[in-house]
């Protein structure tokens, strides 16, 4: 009966989680499918179709890479609400005030980042760009595009701390409700924007992803008076926000740790990057390949990160309620459900695999080429999703320099790894390239794996 319990706690948190997922991807697509379709755009004022798509892609990109590097405001909220919650149910669980500085203190560096990003955003488009070999035509509309939606950026960076927050609360309907509302008005607003009576074309996309992204804050907000008014809120003052950032050793350890997370994401940012820079070097034909295969990749994270919210915070409400018996349980289970996810995905990737290619392209020499590599699709899974249910795990007990260590070490194992093979294999490049990606995966779990003896503790 226990067990049943602990499952059914399990999945009430990941499959919301899952189902918010599930929207992100359709956003990237439709994008790329509006800017496909703006005819009219590019006859009018010289764009091809391929330019209107690059600019979608480069700018959507630049913005993928800097708010990965806010990421912090999530995971580190995320980490430390669950114990509070923990902490306070272990207490009666009337009063939840205490969890409320926490995400206070998120916002406010979100507010203050965010417009720190837009006062330094040409500086930031031009540091962006750096990395992207693209056309004159890409750049002017990767950088249109840019300079449209970056005045989203404190709206997006306060979703990251409230959806944290929520998480750390155990809750995950209210951040599958605003994932869902951000996401479909993205799709809406930019179709109603670039097609309808405005007409806006391209910068309608932009303005639709703007408009969303400050309605998803306004129903976050609803979503916090509605649900924790009472129980979080009842007491507020003003006065508390002056008093955010006075307890010295209290904010020590709590820069120290989102640090910690600052490192770790440079580090997954350098291999992505890494990962499509090394693969534009074989050509067009494997960077398509490449490409692709990595949007294929990411697929099942949608799912395993159901569960890994679910092991966040689930984790740390554990921690804070001191109880080692329950965390020991929690880690079992959502390790069960997570590699039941990767064992169907295994299947799903060895039989399905071509189809999905086919799917994603049409073009007879892409398809050719991309045989060769499908099976390491197939065996993805198996690193991956240990490695992203370790990342909420860790998360949930603040272990956050553990994680930072851990995706150090497994980013120098992948670019290591990438200039050995192509020393000694130079006509397997793809091969070493897809290769060295599912090995630093292995790394990963492996490192987490063994410390966790130490850093999941009460």
């Amino acid at each position: 009966m226990k067990g049943q319990r602990l499952d059914r706690e399990i999945l009430s948190l990941a499959i919301p989680s899952i189902l918010a997922n599930i929207t992100v991807p359709l956003v990237g697509l439709v994008d790329i499918a509006i800017s496909g379709h703006l005819s009219d755009l590019s006859v009018r004022e010289g764009y091809s179709a391929a330019a209107l798509i690059g600019g979608i892609s480069v700018g959507t990109m630049l913005f993928n890479l800097l708010y990965w590097s806010f990421g912090f405001l999530r995971t580190g909220t995320g980490g430390l609400t669950a114990q509070m919650y923990g902490e306070c149910r272990r207490d009666g669980g009337v009063n939840m005030s205490p969890c409320r500085p926490i995400l206070l203190r998120a916002l406010a560096i979100a507010w203050i980042s965010a417009i720190s990003i837009i006062i330094l955003q040409w500086v930031l488009l031009r540091v962006g760009l750096v990395f992207f070999d693209s056309s004159p035509e890409v750049r002017e509309l990767a950088s249109k595009y840019f300079y449209i939606r970056i005045w989203a950026a404190p709206a997006t960076l306060s979703l990251f701390a409230i959806k944290g927050w929520f998480i750390g609360m155990q809750d995950t309907v209210s951040p599958m409700i605003t994932d869902i509302v951000v996401n479909g008005l993205n799709i809406i607003l930019s179709i109603f924007l670039a097609f309808g009576p405005l007409k806006l074309g391209y910068s309608g996309i932009a303005l639709g992803t703007l408009l969303a992204q400050w309605i998803g804050l306004f129903t976050g907000v609803l979503l916090l008076a509605l649900k924790y008014r009472k129980s979080v809120f009842a007491d507020f003052r003003m006065a508390e926000i002056l008093g955010l950032f006075s307890d010295r050793s209290e904010m020590k350890s709590y820069f120290m740790m989102n640090g910690d997370l600052l490192v770790r994401s440079f580090a997954m940012i350098a291999i992505h990057v890494g990962f499509t820079a090394i693969a534009s070097r074989y050509g067009d034909i494997a960077l398509s390949v490449c490409s692709i295969m990595l949007q294929l990749m990411m697929i099942f994270s949608y799912f395993t990160d159901g569960f890994a919210y679910a092991g966040e915070a689930m984790t740390g409400k554990y921690i804070g309620l001191k109880d080692s018996g329950a965390l020991s349980s929690t880690v079992r289970g959502v390790f069960i459900w997570s590699m039941g996810i990767a064992v169907i995905f295994v299947f799903i990737y060895a039989f399905s695999g071509e189809w999905m290619f086919r799917m994603m392209t049409t073009d007879s020499e892409v398809l050719s080429a991309a045989v060769p590599f499908l099976p390491w699709l197939a065996i993805l899974p198996l690193f991956g999703c240990p490695a992203y249910t370790w990342d909420g795990i860790y998360t949930g007990a603040t272990a956050t320099r553990e994680m930072a260590v851990a995706t150090v070490v497994s980013s120098l194992v992948f670019f290591g790894l990438v200039a050995l093979g192509g020393r000694l294999l130079p006509m397997e490049n793809v091969h070493v390239l897809l290769g060295s990606y599912v090995l630093h995966l292995a790394v990963r779990t492996a490192w987490l794996t063994v410390t966790s003896r130490k850093a999941i503790t009460i």
